[in-house]
């Protein structure tokens, strides 16, 4: 199987962090990376499990945990549900349109978001180490009862 450049780069930073790069921990971290979508933790179990028969669930919190605290993963936990994570795109901030209806997350880039960071930063003297930015409503198919 090739890896991808988001694989590689997760698995560098593990690596030259001292981090154990288990065959478990590699196959998380390949799921993340080819997943384009907000994955909940049973997801991930689901699809790291069928990759590698002996991916336990606490193989996957720890490792989400260890991600998340590196600053590699997004974390997003909206109106108290079950988080769901993706791979951080370093070149792509992103923020986060969640339905309160089924729970779907539509990741978005806006520079208007990153000019107002710049502005406040200016105005109040905070030197802004991150945001997030997370809108929450009702998705299209919700809205229709769908």
């Amino acid at each position: 199987m090739t890896t991808t450049d988001g694989e590689h780069k997760v698995l560098s930073a593990l690596h030259g962090g001292g981090h154990k790069v288990t065959p478990q921990r590699r196959a998380v971290v390949r799921v993340l990376a080819r997943c384009h979508r907000h994955m909940t933790t049973a997801e991930l179990h689901a699809a790291a499990a069928a990759e590698r028969g002996d991916v336990g669930l606490v193989t996957v919190y720890r490792t989400l945990r260890l991600l998340t605290d590196l600053g590699l993963v997004c974390q997003l936990s909206a109106d108290g549900r079950q988080p769901s994570y993706v791979l951080r795109r370093p070149e792509e901030h992103h923020h986060h349109l969640v339905c309160s209806g089924c729970g779907h997350v539509v990741d978005f880039t806006s520079s208007d978001v990153e000019r107002l960071e710049d502005r406040l930063a200016r105005e109040t003297g905070y030197r802004i180490e991150g945001h997030i930015v997370e809108f929450t409503g009702q998705c299209p198919d919700c809205r229709a009862g769908r």
